[in-house]
């Protein structure tokens, strides 16, 4: 089964009918690079709202190891992900399970990148250039992707629920990553379009079903 990240999550409300329609996490945005920041204290109570089994995820991109540090003091996150030109050893140094994004926006040019992350939980390709923030709504390749990736991949950039049912059904990723898609303003999410990419991934997992 696919998992779904849906990322980008400024309001409570917004966090919490994404794990009733069925998403497996949701994304903080913490860099100001982003137009999707949230502050520490709507964070913290974005956080306190998630019920069980659906994990929260901070997003930095290229910020002070203290501004991590203090998110992971004050809110707790499930996992870490990193965005910008971090290294594989700069990532690690805080001890939490990390995903490690990788700006697809080159092509084939980025492959290279995916054997720099090692410690990395997963991969997430996007179809931004490099050293561009996320959310862009930017689509990559997705044959790109490799048929026998070393990590969880997930897939971002451009998914909407028009397109994610192709997308899943063509590079088989091991979760799907949405933010501008399902917005109605950044930051801001649709009801009915969240809930129409939830359902469309959903169709084509069954539709994969032997």
């Amino acid at each position: 089964m696919t998992r779904i990240k849906c990322c980008g999550m400024t309001r409570v409300e917004d966090a919490l009918l994404a794990a009733r329609l069925g998403a497996d996490a949701i994304g903080l945005v913490f860099t100001a690079r982003s137009r999707r920041q949230v502050t520490m204290a709507r964070a913290r109570q974005i956080a306190a709202a998630m019920p069980p089994f659906v994990a929260t995820v901070a997003l930095f991109m290229d910020d002070d190891a203290e501004l991590v540090r203090q998110v992971i003091d004050e809110i707790q996150p499930t996992l870490l992900q990193f965005h910008g030109s971090e290294s594989d050893h700069w990532c690690m140094q805080f001890g939490r399970a990390f995903l490690k994004a990788i700006a697809m926006g080159a092509g084939a040019a980025a492959l290279p990148r995916l054997r720099d992350y090692p410690h990395a939980a997963g991969l997430l390709l996007d179809g931004h250039d490099p050293g561009e923030a996320g959310g862009s709504g930017k689509a990559f390749d997705w044959s790109l992707l490799p048929a026998d990736p070393a990590q969880p991949v997930i897939l971002a950039g451009g998914l909407d629920p028009g397109n994610v049912g192709r997308a899943v059904r063509a590079a088989r990723p091991w979760a799907v990553d949405v933010a501008s898609g399902v917005e109605s303003a950044p930051g801001i999410k649709d009801p009915a379009r969240l809930a129409a990419f939830i359902a469309a991934v959903r169709a084509a997992d069954r539709a994969a079903e032997p």
